[in-house]
């Protein structure tokens, strides 16, 4: 379990790590990625950066290589946001509970049978709620 500090760190590391990439990153190699959580061990030494990214996955190893050589720059804007006696090593890794839940999603939809609600909603968008304004034409 972590400590509510490392809590705190990790939050705060994630807000820092995901506004540098977004706003102040040029590295053309780091492109629709999200900073989904992050991970900062109990001694604040060692931060773990989860991400996702939109794209496949020669675009996930692409950046993943342009954010490990940001590393430098990520860890010198968290030195600055956080006043710890240590800033965390970061690490980027790719999040992959994201792809889970979308094949697991795809593969109930295929499975299940379809919702009654939706149907009954679909079975009215087909009838014409004002049939003699079609026919005034």
């Amino acid at each position: 379990m972590a400590s509510r500090r490392a809590c705190k760190v990790a939050e705060a590391v994630r807000e820092v790590v995901a506004s540098a990439i977004l706003f102040e990153m040029r590295d053309p190699r780091v492109q629709n990625v999200t900073v989904t959580r992050v991970e900062i061990s109990d001694d604040l030494q060692v931060g773990k950066i989860y991400i996702s990214v939109m794209g496949d996955v020669k675009q996930e190893q692409l950046t993943l290589r342009g954010l490990e050589s940001a590393r430098g720059f990520l860890q010198s804007k968290v030195a600055k946001r956080i006043q710890t006696r240590y800033t965390p090593h970061l690490s980027f890794y790719i999040d992959e509970g994201l792809k889970h839940q979308l094949e697991i999603s795809r593969i109930l939809r295929e499975v299940l049978p379809p919702d009654p609600v939706e149907q009954s909603d679909e079975a009215e968008e087909d009838v014409d709620p004002n049939p003699q304004s079609s026919a005034d034409g």
